[in-house]
Parts: structure tokens; sequence; C-alpha cells
């Protein structure tokens, strides 16, 4: 989250006198127009408590808040929306989560050009605020269970995330550049606090909402399921917020008009340059000393000089977006591997995506402890930890991060229940007949797969492994009770676990094959599941808002979800008679079978069986993981957006900023082909990512060691007295550290 939470740079500071604004994009007009005013208004802009403050950076600010709540609150429960309300296996839901990452950080460029060049800042963030505001109620619409069927779900949240990546990437640029319009140029020491006080509502909106997001979707029950709508819901109400708060403020903003932007103007440059150099290849025009030089017939000599600058420090960003690859991994793979621990820390349980809650946490501990003490330790021992040392350094943290989430997942593995593979079934025998059942399981071509005896009511330790000879074919059971012999067929398919219940009908026995689809999907959470042997229909209250029906005559429920801990009476009730279940004590990270069996001269009771085991592995676990990545983080990001802008013309800092987002944009598209075409085992791609990474700090390593930097006075000293004309004032976004 670095990209967003910015760092001040001792050595540049934008609000000098005579400098200008901050901004995400800096407008640059090649040609001589008078400059354009501020649209101040009339009267004096008020300020907060007679302060140098102006009162409407207060709108501002809580905008900023509800705004980042909203959107890291939806996206800290998106890939487990994906996962177990959509069903898209782990590849296609981490692939999608990375996808529509990617989106927010190519919007901001839409964002920054509508609003230099056509509407202004102002309404720029009113406009792509309501599309931000739709996104959030299509993607609300699209959790609800009982609003169509799933090919509906599926379309109305790939359109909502497709408006809400429009409507957050689009206001990023605008929203930090338009509080610093609100400040007078005498005024540049309060504005300077401004943003350390907009960097931090960064932080606390992230903070709080990862933390919270995930109890309303996994603590609250929806339609007898996850609440995602209520997830989701939530963060598109701060939304709202948000908006009618930015709105509030109106009237006394300062708006400035739009007034072009040097994105659009460098891109020019460069074309012209390339494209000019392409028309006069031949012999007969001298050549030039920069392949830039041959934009001089149309552009001025400083904004050449300047882009030249520029292509210095992006070619250093070539190797950059490996990293974002692997820190993005947060919100998909490292979510997906805690549903796969124990999450009951024993104060508290948490849930699977809370752990993202970790990463903004850590970094607000962390820069300052960098900053004041990690550094200073450093530069004492006598080591020269310069600014691309920094980034490597970074790198590398993140590349023992994820040789540490492979060594956990190879753990979570070993105790993890094995998975069918192809031509496999897994098979469980549970006998709810009177006396012992002999059990033979014959092939297609009548070679046995399984043959044991199973006593009445004997609860297996484990499923059976079956090898079949096709994909799908028919296994042939025969079972033999007292002196009765009984023959049954029922069709198998690969990669699947199979329940054999036998039951007793009078002196007769017969079977049913359950498929049980949702064994490998509990989420992390307690699952149960229910078989009624009675001979009238069953409805059961798990809790308040959480019940379930199940069929007379060895009906099977569904798995539902249910909070761990003791359940001593569970209300039942049949269409005569009203009775409780002991269900006892339902540990985290398991699921259960219960058979409801009828008592003489008892109430009915519950016959309790683990379908999975409980997770052994405690979601603590992934602390150093997340503690490396978040080091990593703060030593890249704050450094190399210091270093870039410290090695570039302040002109070209917007263009600098741009291109920094569209490396998180390439970054995640990496983890997108990746999922989607690597066919590796978990553990295997966390492998494969963190050796990439250390290939790229290598290059990185290598391109650092050749590369001169500039002095910050060498950019101040102008080329040529021809500096091309700005209209208004010229923006420019610095980094800032987040002050506690």
């Amino acid at each position: 989250m670095l990209e967003e939470r910015e760092n001040k740079e001792p050595a540049m500071n934008p609000f000098q006198k005579n400098e200008s604004k901050e901004t995400l994009f800096s407008p640059v007009s090649t040609e001589e127009v008078p400059p354009q005013p501020l649209s101040l208004p009339k009267k004096p802009t008020p300020k907060i408590c007679g302060s140098n403050y102006p009162l409407s950076i207060a709108f501002i600010v809580v905008n900023e808040f509800c705004e980042r709540f909203s959107y890291y609150g939806m996206k800290a429960v998106l890939t487990l929306y994906f996962l177990y309300f959509l069903h898209w296996n782990e590849d296609t839901s981490t692939s999608i989560y990375h996808a529509f990452s990617s989106l927010c950080y190519f919007t901001p460029i839409l964002g920054a050009a509508i609003a230099d060049s056509w509407l202004g800042k102002f309404k720029t963030i009113i406009y792509l605020s309501l599309v931000y505001v739709l996104g959030h109620v299509v993607k609300s619409l699209g959790a609800l269970p009982i609003l169509g069927g799933q090919m509906v779900h599926i379309v109305l949240s790939l359109v909502g995330l497709s408006l809400i990546a429009l409507g957050t990437g689009g206001i990023k640029p605008c929203v930090a550049a338009f509080g610093g319009d609100q400040f007078e140029e005498k005024h540049a020491e309060e504005r300077t606090r401004y943003f350390s006080v907009f960097y931090l509502s960064i932080n606390a909106g992230s903070l709080i909402s990862t933390f919270i997001t995930p109890m309303l979707r996994g603590d609250v029950q929806c339609f007898g399921e996850d609440c995602y709508a209520l997830a989701f819901g939530v963060p598109g109400l701060l939304m709202v917020i948000a908006l009618v708060v930015f709105a509030m403020g109106s009237k006394i903003y300062r708006k400035p008009p739009p007034e072009g932007n040097i994105v659009t103007q460098v891109v020019k440059c460069i074309w012209f340059a390339i494209s000019n150099r392409f028309n006069n290849r031949s012999g007969d025009f001298p050549k030039r000393q920069h392949w830039l030089d041959w934009a001089a017939e149309k552009y001025p000599k400083q904004l050449i000089m300047d882009v030249k600058a520029l292509t210095r420090v992006l070619f250093l960003y070539i190797p950059l977006p490996m990293f974002w690859a692997l820190l993005d991994q947060q919100g998909s793979r490292w979510t997906l591997q805690a549903t796969r621990m124990n999450g009951n820390l024993g104060v508290f349980v948490l849930q699977p995506d809370q752990m993202q809650v970790l990463n903004p946490l850590l970094v607000l501990i962390f820069i300052p402890l960098f900053d004041l003490v990690i550094y200073r330790l450093v530069s004492k021992c006598g080591i020269n930890l310069s600014s691309l040392r920094k980034m490597a350094v970074g790198m590398i943290l993140a590349s023992l991060a994820f040789a540490v989430a492979a060594a956990v997942e190879i753990k979570i593995n070993r105790m993890t229940p094995p998975q069918p593979g192809p031509q496999e079934i897994f098979l469980r025998v549970l006998n709810l007949a009177d006396d012992e059942v002999k059990v033979t399981v014959l092939g297609d071509e009548n070679n046995t797969l399984l043959e044991e005896s199973i006593r009445s009511f004997q609860k297996m330790p484990h499923y059976a492994q079956l090898h079949l000879k096709t994909k799908s074919q028919d296994s042939h059971f025969y079972l033999k009770y007292h002196n009765l012999s009984v023959y049954t067929k029922h069709p198998v398919e690969e990669k699947n676990w199979y329940s054999l219940i036998i039951r007793e009908d009078g002196k007769n026995i017969s079977s049913i094959m359950v498929k049980d689809e949702e064994n490998k999907t509990t989420n992390g959470m307690t699952a149960v599941r229910f078989v009624n042997t009675l001979h009238k229909k069953v409805n059961i209250s798990l809790a308040a808002d959480i019940s379930l029906s199940v069929g007379e005559d060895y009906g099977v429920s569904a798995y539902t979800t249910v909070q761990s801990g003791e359940y001593p009476a569970v209300h039942c009730r049949t269409e005569d008679k009203d009775f409780s279940l002991n269900m006892g004590l339902l540990d985290f990270g398991t699921t259960y079978l219960f058979v409801i069996t009828n008592s003489t001269n008892q109430d009915p009771q519950a016959w309790k069986m683990k379908d999975i085991p409980a997770n052994k592995l405690s979601i603590a676990w992934q602390l150093p993981q997340y503690a490396l990545v978040t080091a990593g983080e703060v030593m890249f990001s704050v450094t190399g957006l210091e270093f870039s802008y410290s090695q570039a013309p302040s002109s070209m800092k917007s263009v600098l900023q741009a291109a920094w987002l569209l490396t998180v944009a390439v970054g995640n598209i990496i983890v997108l082909v990746v999922a989607q075409f690597s066919g590796l085992v978990q553990w295997a791609e966390f492998i494969l990512f963190s050796c990439l990474l250390l290939v790229v700090c290598l290059i990185f390593s290598i391109m650092g060691y050749y590369y001169v930097p500039v002095k910050p006075e060498d950019l101040q000293k102008p080329a040529d007295k021809q500096i091309p004309h700005t209209q208004g004032n010229m923006i420019n976004l610095e980094t800032k550290k987040t002050k506690l």
C-alpha cells in the first residue's frame, strides 16, 4: 500500500517559495499562452479555528478516509468471494483479483487526463465518485444469493468491479492534489503537514477496513451462508458518505481550471523524436548527440532536456514490476493459504482475510523504525546504504518472504489430508445398520478395490483411496449383512470424495452414495452436515440466523458453516415434536457429519463424526512472511520514489508517478499470467516467484552499479533560457512519510 503512502524527501522540497503545489500529473504547455489565474472565491477562505489551515481540507481528509475504507474493505474479502460464492477455482480467483488490481492502476492515467485537460479536479472527483458508488451498488447486488443464478452474479460482479476500478483509479491522482490546491503559497508549511494527515487517513482507512469487513463476512450469516452482500455493502455505504462529505465543501473549495497534461506532452515529444528520426534516417542529415534531439524542431530545448533525464530514470523502472507481483499476492495467494490454517488464537478467532491487516499495521510501525533506528545504526557502522541498495535489499526481503511462504505451504500440505488425483476417488463407508456389514467394492473388471467389515456406527478414521480405470465408471458394491447379500452399483467420477451410507430397511439393507462436493472448501470455518434417519423432516436451528431442513428417511443436508464453540442444545423440530441435539464442541476448521437417530424412550440423538480434521497449523505462522514483505515494501517503495524524484526535473515528477503506478499494474498482470498458465503446485509457485525476484534483483543491481546519479543542484540549472511556459500553477506530487 506504500505506493499511496508518500514519503517527504528532504533534498527536494516542492513547497519552497515560488514553487507550485502538488498533484499527480503536472501540467505543461509548450506554447506561449498567458497564465490563467486560479478561480478563487471572492470571500476569504474559511480557516479551521483561526489557524492557517483552510476549512475545506477537513472535507477532503474525511473523504479520503472513507474512500480508502471503501476500497480496501471491499478488496479484503474479494478473493474468498470469488472462491466460495462464485465457486471459481483458486487460479481463476487469483487471476481475476489481480486483473482488477491491475486495472485500478491503469485508470489513474485516464483520471489525470480528464482532470487536467477537460473537467478539472473537482468535477472529475464528483463524476467518477458517482461511478464508484454505482460500482459498489452493482457489486453488492451481485453478492445477493436470491438475485438470479450464478451467471447473473458473475456478470454483476465483473461490471461492478470494472466501475469500481474506473472510479478509484480515476480519482486517485486528483484528491491529494486538490487538497494541495486549497492552500495559499505563503502557507507552505501548513500544506506539508496537511499531506502527513492526508496519508495517515489512507493508513487508517485501510487498517480499519481490512479488519472489519472480514468480520462482516464471516461472523454474520445471510441466507444461511457468509454475508458477502453486507461485506460489500458497508464499503459501498462509506463511499456514499465520502461523496456526500466531499460535495458538502463545494462552496468553499479553491477550484483551479484544467491546465493541460504533462504526460501527454512527454509522450508527444518522444513520439515526434522517434518518427522524425525515422523519416530522416538517410545519410544526408547530420547525426545528433541524442535521439531525443530529433524533437528540437517542434519542442523547446528545456522540455527535451527534462525528458532525457526522465528516460534515464524510467530505464531503472523496467525490473520493478516483479516486486509488485510478489507484494500484491497478500490479498490472493496468501489469503488462500490462510484458509487452510487454524485462525483460533485463543483470545479471538482471526478470519483468513483478516491477516491482510498486518500490512498497514506493520507499515505504521516500520516507517519510523527504519528511519529513526535501523538506517541510523547502519550508517554508524560505516555502511553506505544508498537508495538503489535499499531497493535491492527490499527485493531480497520480499524474495525471502515468499521462500518462507513456500515452507509454510509445504508444512500445511503435510498436515492436510491428500486430495484424489486423476482416475482416483476417496470413499468412506458409513454403516448405519444395527449390525456389522461386510463391504466389497469391485471395479469394472471385477477386480477388488476395497474389502472391509464395518461395525454398526463405526467411526471411519479416513477415506479409502480407490483407483479407477477411466475418468468415470460404475463401482459395484457387495454388502453382506447377517445371511443376506445385497448387490448394488453407483456411478463415480475421478477427483471426488464419496460417502456410501448403508441403511437398514426392516430386515433388508440398502445404500445411497453421497458426493462430498464441499469437503475441500470449508473456508477455514467449522462446517456441519446432517443425515436424518427419522421418518419425518427435521428443521434445525444452529443459530439465530442459521437454520436448515433435512429430509426424512436418510435425507442428507448440504454443508453449513458455523462458528466454532460448544453447541450443547441445538433446537430441532419435526411436524409434531420439538427436541434438542447435543452437538458438543465444534473445533475451528473442522468438518463434521451428524447422524440424527431415534432412541427408545428418549428424544432423537446425534451421532457425531469428523469428515475433515481440524487445521493444526496456526495462522500465526504467516506473521514472519508478512513482516519480511512489509519491511521490503518500506525499503523499496518509499526509497524508490524518493530516489527517482531526486534524479528527474521537478516538471517530470508527475510523469514518474504515472510510470510508478504502471509498474504496479504490470506486476499484477505477471501474477495473472503465472496463475493461469504455470500449472505448478502452490509451494512451487511461491518458489518460482522468489527465484524470479532474486534474478530481477541481480539485474537491477547491475543496472544500478553502472548508473551515475545526478546531483539535485544540476537538475535545477536551466540548460536554456527558453523554458516552456506553464499554464497556471505547476503541481507535483512529492512522496511523504506518514507521521505517527
